[in-house]
């Protein structure tokens, strides 16, 4: 919203690594997560919230989810940044909560590894399933330079931060959920 009343304000929350090195503007690791390229960008970051977060932060509460949330998020523009570091990809304009969201994509998957999410309102998939597909397309689609303007290293970055957050912080082994249908490591209710 702020964007479209004033749009230079994009300066200063969407992660520029240029700005990050420059003017030391490290508070863009947060606030990208909040800044969106257009109302179809937040539109479908936001559905992805309501339906896959609601049932994570049923599970986990909602001290847990947030922490959750905005960690992954973190972590994934920060591992961005450096990448667009060394890289030498100055300029590049990270925005969007798409790291966050794999990143609940992905606790849903490890929470329900039954739950069916239906393609295109048609074609049934198990999350664990899901997951794995987006993660061989993003993949694909970093490699191939598909879909230019799209941050498929953080969406990846996202899933890979939650994988570790399960392990670390909840003692949950995903691959264990995703394998036998179940939890895997303890539970939190």
């Amino acid at each position: 919203m702020m964007g479209y009343i004033y749009p230079r304000s994009v300066l200063y929350t969407a992660m520029i690594p240029g700005l990050v090195i420059q003017k030391f503007y490290i508070w863009q690791f947060v606030t990208y997560m909040f800044t969106h390229g257009g109302f179809s960008h937040i539109l479908f970051n936001m559905l992805g919230l309501f339906f896959f977060g609601m049932q994570v932060e049923r599970r986990i509460g909602s001290h847990e989810f947030l922490l959750f949330y905005l960690l992954t998020g973190v972590l994934a523009g920060i591992l961005s940044f450096v990448i667009y570091y060394l890289t030498g990809s100055y300029n590049v304009i990270l925005l969007g909560a798409s790291g966050s969201i794999f990143a609940v994509l992905f606790a849903f998957a490890v929470y329900f590894p039954n739950a069916q999410i239906y393609i295109m309102g048609i074609f049934p998939v198990r999350a664990p399933l899901l997951v794995i597909g987006y993660t061989v397309i993003e993949i694909f689609s970093q490699i191939t330079s598909s879909r230019i303007g799209v941050a498929h290293l953080t969406h990846l970055a996202g899933f890979g931060f939650a994988y570790l957050y399960f392990i670390i912080r909840l003692g949950i082994n995903p691959i264990d959920s995703f394998k036998h249908k179940g939890p895997g490591g303890v539970w939190r209710n």
